[in-house]
């Protein structure tokens, strides 16, 4: 005999871990109770079961007939709400209580908003229902989060995996180390990690971050002298484009200035992922169907054009290693000529397959470009809304480089403030907003909550970050917070109260790199510019993979004399203050 849940299952096409969605609407929750009742028992009969509705259908399922016949809608709050409490059975945990407002934001703005109000009314760990057996645990307790992090693809307790996110993004990054799992994981995080070391990144300041930095101070030269305005968060994605590609592939994808069909698909590899998450109905889930639906088309059409330009660079740099027999060995190799990520990993001599070489690198293309493009865009509006701190940060850029244009190894050590900047930005604003765990075993979070298997778990970095349980003044835009005598903060020296880098065995393997990477870029803006917000923009904020704003971050540019930075010198500051965004 069918179980309730699984005709539920079946009828309903649902989006597990997915927010609320209009997803059960058109089939199963807006039927009268006799209307249900029928199509219930006309899918039993086709499985050969005989079902007694009378018996079978329990008391939750009575209660979604109810509601159902009630002509109530799936995006009702008080539907949803219902439906978490049904699944939540006899649990302790919390159900968000979703207002009419809050599913007009969830459909159309951002979705970390919701769950901070949700935090508030609920407290720290609460669920959210997406469906009639369908729901994330959401987690905003530093304590919980750390358990979770540290319970994920951990060999002595594997209790966590990464799950949704695997499974909207497996058809980019294939079995990329971002988003595989276990010992597979394990193998590629050992080899690419290693690529990664410190002569690389002193090697990557020289020749990419600084450089690559100047070239955008060029563009930003002719808007300056045009008088005319610019986003500056597409500047900052198309900048960190250019730095991964030569960092990553030793290859230039001139983003600045030239229209490249593989920024294109990047883009729109990128926003299928984004789609995938938040389907209605999940068409992308049925491969036979790809060939006939339009989005799904270009999607794959993306990923082959990325995937065989990745194929090719790998082919050409293999050519050039066997040619010159320069292989070498050991953590510290780097190529003078070449010293990307791409060269260190077909020098290793490494065991693995082109295709396996392919997926790891595109998972550190889109990822080091996706997020980095960001933080500097949030960085460069808190600066701009907090001009003490903006002129605290120029200051410390024109003492510690003089008259130079950019940064060297030993001058990124000494900016110490601007580095405290890209922290603070980081907190308000963490990239991801959210982390998506899967529980692959019964599980107890720290405070007693129950976590079944299967149960998709939301680490919400936001809600941590602006929680006034773990932060004095949260919403404020404080870079003192982090004082300059004590180490970066990170997840291990805050006890993951500050994860902007996730935790535990899934960290961030590129931490070190986007660090270096945006200090170097604003110490060279900042010496070269002043930035200004174009008066009465109405920025706003929404979710991708990462925080983005809804209109972009338009600014005026106009160059610093030379005066002027010598004059900042010495400039007492005071604290900033809050900082809120018009969303």
């Amino acid at each position: 005999m069918l179980s309730s849940e699984a005709l539920l299952q079946a009828q309903c096409p649902t989006t597990s871990g997915r927010p609320f969605q209009q997803s059960y609407s058109t089939s199963l929750c807006r039927l009268k109770p006799s209307r249900l009742q029928k199509r219930l028992s006309a899918r039993a009969v086709s499985t050969d079961e005989d079902v007694d509705l009378d018996v079978s259908v329990d008391k939750g399922l009575q209660k979604l007939i109810d509601t159902a016949g009630a002509g109530v809608s799936v995006t009702s709050p008080d539907w949803l709400t219902q439906l978490g409490r049904l699944w939540g059975g006899k649990s302790d945990v919390p159900v968000a209580d979703a207002k009419a407002e809050d599913i007009q934001e969830l459909l159309g703005g951002a979705l970390f908003k919701a769950l901070y109000k949700w935090m508030v009314e609920s407290g720290p760990v609460y669920l959210l229902p997406t469906g009639p057996v369908s729901s994330f645990l959401v987690v905003s307790d530093p304590a919980a989060a750390k358990h979770v992090l540290r319970s994920t693809d951990n060999p002595n307790r594997p209790i966590y995996v990464k799950g949704l996110v695997q499974e909207v993004s497996e058809f980019l990054f294939g079995d990329g180390f971002a988003i595989s799992g276990g010992d597979e994981w394990r193998v590629r995080r050992k080899a690419v990690g290693p690529s990664l070391h410190k002569a690389y990144l002193a090697e990557m300041t020289n020749r990419v971050f600084g450089p690559s930095a100047q070239n955008l101070c060029s563009k930003l030269e002719v808007v300056a002298r045009s008088g005319e305005n610019i986003d500056m968060e597409a500047c900052f994605s198309q900048l960190t484009l250019d730095v991964i590609g030569k960092a990553v592939f030793n290859y230039d994808f001139d983003a600045l200035t030239t229209s490249s069909p593989v920024i294109q698909a990047v883009y729109t590899a990128l926003k299928e992922t984004e789609q995938r998450a938040t389907d209605v109905l999940p068409l992308w889930k049925l491969s036979f169907l790809h060939p006939l639906i339009p989005r799904q088309r270009k999607a794959m059409e993306a990923v082959q054009l990325i995937r065989a330009t990745t194929e090719q660079l790998i082919a050409k740099c293999r050519e050039m290693v066997d040619a010159e027999e320069q292989a070498r060995f050991g953590e510290d190799y780097i190529n003078e000529a070449d010293p990307s990520v791409l060269r260190f990993l077909i020098a290793s001599r490494d065991e693995v397959s082109s295709r396996q070489l392919r997926d790891d690198l595109l998972s550190m293309l889109v990822a080091g470009h996706e997020t980095t493009g960001s933080v500097l865009t949030w960085t460069l509006y808190l600066l701009e809304q907090n001009p003490s701190t903006m002129a605290k940060a120029h200051e410390e850029v024109d003492r510690v480089l003089g008259e130079k244009a950019q940064p060297e190894v030993a001058d990124y050590q000494q900016l110490k403030y601007l580095l405290r900047c890209v922290n603070e930005s980081m907190r308000l604003y963490p990239h991801p907003p959210v982390l998506l765990r899967r529980a692959q075993i019964q599980d107890e979070l720290p405070g007693g909550f129950t976590v079944p298997p299967g149960q998709d778990v939301m680490i919400s970095v936001y809600n941590i970050h602006h929680s006034p349980a773990v932060w004095e003044d949260p919403e404020a835009f404080r870079p003192e917070r982090f004082p300059l005598d004590e180490p970066v903060p990170n997840e291990a020296n805050t006890d993951y109260r500050y994860i902007p880098f996730s935790g535990g065995p899934r960290k961030c393997v590129g931490d070190q790199f986007a660090l270096m990477e945006a200090v170097i870029a604003l110490a060279v803006l900042l010496k070269r510019f002043d930035f200004r917000m174009v008066p009465d923009q109405d920025i706003g904020m929404t979710t991708g993979a990462t925080i983005h704003t809804q209109n972009g971050l338009f600014m005026t540019v106009k160059e610093r004399p030379r005066q002027q930075q010598a004059s900042v010198s010495g400039k007492t500051v005071t604290s900033p203050q809050p900082v809120t965004v018009n969303a």
